[in-house]
């Protein structure tokens, strides 16, 4: 499923129109996307939580030539699936 399919699914199910549907998502992705920007996290009880985590330097290896590279920490997005999530999966 991309963007379009889910703005539709979204537009369906909640009887908004398209482009209503499409404008509430990308409110959604933006408000979370500034939550984590901030070093917040997002808990969806029920389907999940967004959170941001630390990635620690590591030494690495170019594939092509075989040499070793430091790789500098970083942070990163991580999403943890709610227990409803993972049992509808199962």
């Amino acid at each position: 499923m991309n963007k379009s399919d889910l703005v539709e699914a979204i537009a369906n199910g909640s009887g908004l129109s398209k482009a209503d549907a499409g404008r509430a998502l990308s409110a959604t992705t933006d408000a979370i996307t500034s939550a984590l920007s901030s070093g917040d996290s997002v808990a969806i009880t029920g389907f999940g939580s967004f959170l941001v985590r630390d990635r620690a330097a590591r030494t690495g290896r170019n594939p092509q030539t075989g040499e070793t590279i430091q790789i500098s920490a970083s942070k990163v997005a991580a999403f943890r699936a709610g227990k409803s999530l993972k049992d509808s999966v199962n």
